[in-house]
């Protein structure tokens, strides 16, 4: 059975979906809503699509409920990061900038590179993943009012409301918390994970929550070069010839998420954790730049993280330093 493919370019209200189908393409406009996934698939239905491999771009939570939609139907469901998309489209010299032609790119990248199928979170892993961002939300929040509260203004009124909001956030963060560590208590895979990521010094409880609602399951990927890759934490290097050889740096094409977790952790585990301290010291003795090690901490940090879970073992310095140092 000849398999049509389906290139879906996701806006926060609408769908652009290009169908790939004998040799021919067709094109459909639909609202962004569950009574538009419905015209999607009678739409399918139309030309008698009985197998159907439908692919679109990461976009965060609009393109989540199109894409849980296909795969309860029974689709087969790629989400893709778009950087991939984008380097695709340079590839092939993409001039036009149309949801239409976007939608077509993606369902051309469908069907030359086959990405691997998506399924869905478990439902305490979405939960989760919308409890922290809130939480990251109203905590970046009370950052800015705390900033402004720095500088004394000149109205006693703006003053007060300040204080009263700052107290505000602080009573919705600690419900949030509160309920994120409910969550997490109730679900043992998810309370098992934590206990394993919260042995790695550098890793508190706010960071082991973080990577656990972005990764979902760290047993997803094969092995932690795939992990690092998808955090943007893997070096980019640049070579041309035998006279260009610039310095490898960090790629930074996956999840800024991530790498933002990761950052403040991995300045401690610097100083607090051996494996990452003994690091930080050689490539400081090799000449490297404070960011460039912070970089190279973050990524070893992760490695660490996805160590643990895999092994499903606590976290051993003396194992941990002997595998980096048989690497």
């Amino acid at each position: 059975m000849t398999q049509s493919i389906v290139g879906i370019d996701v806006s926060k209200h609408t769908l652009d979906i290009v169908l790939l189908y004998e040799q021919r393409s067709k094109h459909l406009k639909v609202a962004n809503t569950p009574s538009g996934f419905q015209t999607l698939q009678t739409w399918l239905s139309k030309y008698d699509c009985q197998s159907v491999h439908a692919c679109m771009e990461a976009t965060g939570q609009y393109g989540f409920a199109a894409a849980e939609f296909l795969y309860s139907h029974g689709y087969q469901v790629s989400v893709i990061n778009p950087a991939r998309i984008k380097a695709y489209g340079v590839s092939r010299l993409k001039r036009n900038k149309t949801d239409k032609a976007d939608a077509k790119l993606i369902a051309e990248f469908c069907q030359k590179e086959k990405p691997a199928p998506w399924c869905p979170p478990r439902p305490v892993f979405s939960a989760l993943k919308a409890l922290v961002h809130q939480l990251n939300a109203l905590m970046a929040m009370k950052q800015q009012e705390r900033n402004r509260q720095e500088f004394k203004s000149s109205a006693p009124l703006v003053d007060a409301i300040l204080h009263e909001h700052i107290d505000f956030l602080d009573t919705k963060i600690k419900e949030l918390r509160k309920a994120i560590y409910q969550l997490i208590r109730q679900d043992p895979q998810l309370k098992h994970q934590m206990a394993l990521l919260v042995s790695i010094p550098g890793i508190g409880d706010i960071t082991a929550i973080r990577l656990l609602a972005e990764i979902r399951d760290f047993r997803d990927f094969d092995n932690a070069r795939q992990l690092t890759a998808y955090a943007g934490l893997n070096p980019s290097q640049f070579q041309s010839g035998t006279s260009v050889h610039r310095k490898s740096k960090l790629s930074k094409t996956g999840s800024s998420t991530l790498r933002y977790t990761l950052y403040f952790p991995a300045i401690v585990a610097m100083t607090h954790n051996p494996v990452v301290h003994d690091l930080r010291q050689r490539l400081l003795d090799r000449g490297l730049c404070k960011m460039a090690v912070v970089g190279a901490a973050m990524h070893k940090l992760l490695v660490l993280a996805y160590g643990v879970i895999k092994s499903d073992m606590p976290f051993d310095p003396n194992f941990a330093q002997n595998s980096a140092s048989c690497s």
